[in-house]
């Protein structure tokens, strides 16, 4: 159960523990936007738009396991090419994973390390996604600590 929540987002606040306690699970969002590899790039960049998303996580059918990640910026390095490029080749970056009750501060380092923007959260046990965390999401409590 997570242990920070929005309060009110109109006025950006967020009940949460400070940062330097506060966990994966406290900042992530709940559940994931996938797509089988074999989606066309113009199919991922409709779901990134319709849901106003910015990552899409490429995943096997049959288990749900992640493969990479698209990211938007891999859509736009994509576009000049065909629409119909698969998402398991046009996904740049392998799903870097971490578990909910892992710290910020680590997911943070881990997002830093392998230069990318967003981490596929885990289950520890089953390595089955339960969300995303975005660099972004990491900002709003850093931004938002104590307020």
């Amino acid at each position: 159960m997570p242990t920070g929540t929005t309060s009110d987002p109109i006025h950006h606040s967020f009940a949460a523990p400070p940062f330097e306690r506060a966990t994966v699970v406290d900042a992530m969002r709940m559940g994931v936007v996938s797509c089988p590899p074999d989606t066309s790039l113009r199919d991922v960049a409709r779901t990134m738009a319709t849901y106003r998303i910015h990552c899409v996580v490429v995943a096997e059918v049959a288990d749900g396991a992640p493969l990479g990640v698209i990211a938007d910026i891999d859509i736009v390095a994509a576009a000049g090419g065909s629409p119909d490029a698969p998402a398991g080749t046009l996904a740049r970056t392998e799903p870097i994973t971490v578990p909910p009750d892992d710290s910020l501060a680590h997911a943070a380092q881990l997002m830093a390390e392998h230069e990318v923007t967003h981490l596929v959260v885990v289950q520890p046990q089953s390595r089955h996604p339960v969300g995303v965390l975005s660099a972004l999401d990491i900002a709003g409590a850093l931004a938002w600590d104590g307020t």
